[in-house]
């Protein structure tokens, strides 16, 4: 009777090791897709992460700045800054002119008044209004006679006011500089307490 006894209990060993077998097996695929998970996670965080830094870099090596001074020139004298006038003579139009480069480093930039696309835009903000797209002309100071600002180059930028703006004294205007990428250059000046022929606004 021992002996029958003994020989179920050998049968029930092979079983429990079967049965450990089984779990061992299953606790392996589940740690497999569970590591399966974590590792598509942490390659898509990345993934998004380099996406985000090559952006941030894109917009950083885009921008344009003001190199010097803003110049405001009244050009017919009497005494304010205001929009274009009637006889067509652009030698005494009232304007504002300033210098534009890239920034440390930057990637090239379109500055071409004629192009409808994918090239700077400026808008006008006064105290009148808010004027989208203004008329701008470009004086290629230093460059390589293209239509792009690269590293080095110095183009002369001439704004003339848009219709229905006029600048007196300690007026506040800001002329915003949006190039095709990059960040949007913001110039802000406040006429002098006098309006003269030519301001040198800082």
């Amino acid at each position: 009777m021992k002996k029958l006894l003994s020989s179920f209990h050998n049968k029930e060993e092979g079983i429990t090791g079967l049965e450990t077998a089984i779990i061992l097996i299953a606790f392996v695929i589940v740690a497999s897709v569970f590591a399966f998970v974590v590792l598509s996670t942490g390659l898509f965080s990345a993934d998004r992460g380099k996406e985000t830094v090559f952006a941030g870099l894109d917009k950083a090596r885009g921008n344009l700045e003001v190199r010097g001074s803003l110049t405001v020139i009244d050009g017919n004298g009497d005494g304010d800054v205001d929009s274009l006038d009637d006889d067509l003579d652009t030698l005494t139009d009232d304007s504002i002119v300033f210098n534009l480069g890239t920034s440390a480093a930057g990637a090239p930039v379109s500055v071409d008044p004629a192009a409808t696309t994918n090239t700077t835009v400026m808008n006008w903000i006064d105290a009148q209004n808010r004027v989208a797209d203004i008329t701008y002309t470009v004086n290629k100071l230093l460059g390589d006679g293209d239509d792009l600002i690269e590293v080095g180059e110095l183009f002369e930028i001439t704004v003339t006011l848009p219709a229905g703006s006029t600048l007196v004294t300690n007026e506040t205007f800001t002329i915003e500089v949006v190039p095709p990428s990059g960040g949007t250059n913001l110039i802000s000046r406040t006429m002098p307490p006098q309006i003269d022929l030519v301001m040198d606004l800082h």
